[in-house]
């Protein structure tokens, strides 16, 4: 039997969620006076909006392990056996995903006072007038805050870096796994249920219409900014190495279909591989390229966590100043590495920043996955058809360093593809 993405159960716990917020009021009501009950009309309501309650506390106690779990050994991997085809392509990975952040933010940032004129939700700006509070109270303390997480990963990260031995990168690589099931089989199932509650509390609220057309206008935008950010990658590549762009774009338009389909960076891999070998890029380098920018060239997934994050606080405060997102969009580029390779994972590891950093709250974190799982698919799409641009480039250096040095990518840079892979 197949198994049901979770775009689809995402898309159901909306739908629900609006249900539940419209309907059962005046439901329960009608059985109040047909029946002489005295039921709280938002019973149903209140119950979803309890999940919630308790499912925040247990994901933002979750929070600083996610970031510690795959900052650590990703920082750690990845400088194992620096050589200077590995520290380009960790470069031109980095270098791509934020251009991708700004090209979001500077779109986001002068078009959403437009686009979203008028359609702030209030429920979620004033949270504690306009939606329910749900019928328990629960707390779980993080063990340190999303900032000590962030400094601690990378102080251990790049002190792995440093030893002989590979004990300590071992230890946090198991720690990654542990947290990889508690997303895969416990935070990621339980999402659609916290989407529920959140969006049936605002809907009963009244914010229903707002928060369709939002998400409308951020798809559709964010779609674009995609399309554009792949034109750039290959425009860019082509202009370096003397290749067609636009040839070598339509090239990799099976591993884009590919990964719509599958949601997945890491089950898109060979179909990446066997179409960046077709853009002449040697297999040597296809071979080691293309396995580490499933993990740390993340273009798509900056344009719609970018955009995405903008339109939530657009949506609650209704402004931001520009200078206090460029932290944002440079931090997300090193969170993005390593995240879990699970559908939702890239959104999951950067909700710490955004706690942190905007101050999104329950609601605006449930907002924010919701949009981001829209698009989700559309994000890994461009992930990996971009992941063909920073080959050929690294292609054409070595050749390059081949020709004047005679010098030969070592063994183990050729291997560092077994890391974990984001999807």
């Amino acid at each position: 039997m197949k198994k049901v993405p979770l775009l689809a159960w995402i898309v159901l716990a909306i739908i629900a969620g609006i249900l539940i917020g419209s309907l059962t009021p005046g439901i329960i009501s009608g059985l109040n006076e047909a029946l002489g009950w005295s039921v709280p009309t938002d019973l149903i309501v209140q119950l979803f909006v309890s999940f919630s309650t308790i499912f925040s506390a247990v994901l933002s106690f979750a929070i600083p392990l996610i970031i510690l779990g795959f900052i650590i050994p990703g920082i750690g991997s990845l400088a194992q056996g620096a050589g200077r085809l590995l520290g380009i392509t960790v470069g031109l990975s980095y270098i791509s995903s934020i251009t991708a952040g700004f090209l979001a933010l500077t779109t986001a940032y002068f078009l959403y006072p437009v686009l979203l004129k008028g359609q702030q939700l209030s429920s979620v700006a004033n949270p504690e007038e306009a939606l329910s509070a749900g019928y328990v109270k629960f707390e779980l303390t993080p063990l340190m805050d999303v900032t000590a997480a962030l400094v601690l990963a990378f102080i251990i990260g790049l002190g792995i870096t440093t030893l002989k031995t590979k004990n300590m990168l071992h230890f946090f690589e198991d720690f990654q796994t542990i947290i990889e099931k508690l997303l895969s089989y416990v935070i990621i199932p339980l999402l659609p249920i916290h989407i529920v509650g959140i969006f049936a509390n605002m809907t009963l609220a009244g914010e229903v219409a707002t928060i369709i057309s939002v998400f409308g206008k951020v798809f559709i935008m964010v779609l674009l900014l995609h399309w554009i950010m792949l034109i750039i990658q290959y425009t860019v590549a082509g202009s370096l190495t003397g290749r067609n762009p636009f040839k070598a774009l339509k090239t990799m338009l099976p591993a884009y279909f590919t990964a719509l389909g599958t949601q997945s960076s890491a089950a898109t891999i060979p179909v990446t591989m066997g179409a960046v070998r077709k853009t002449s890029v040697s297999e040597r380098i296809a071979n080691f390229v293309v396995p580490l920018c499933a993990t740390i060239h993340l273009s798509g997934s900056m344009i719609t966590i970018t955009s995405c994050s903008v339109a939530v606080v657009f949506m609650t405060s209704g402004h931001i100043s520009f200078i206090e997102l460029i932290p944002l969009v440079l931090l997300l580029a090193v969170m993005m590495v390593a995240a879990p390779g699970v559908p939702g994972g890239g959104v999951m590891a950067a909700i710490g920043l955004l706690q942190s950093m905007l101050g999104f709250d329950q609601s605006m974190v449930a907002l924010m996955i919701a949009l981001y799982m829209a698009q989700d698919s559309f994000g890994t799409a461009t992930n990996v058809t971009g992941d063909a641009t920073i080959a050929m480039i690294v292609d054409k250096i070595s050749r390059r360093f081949k020709s004047s040095n005679n010098e030969q990518p070592t063994a183990e840079l050729e291997n560092q593809q077994h890391g974990s892979v984001q999807a």
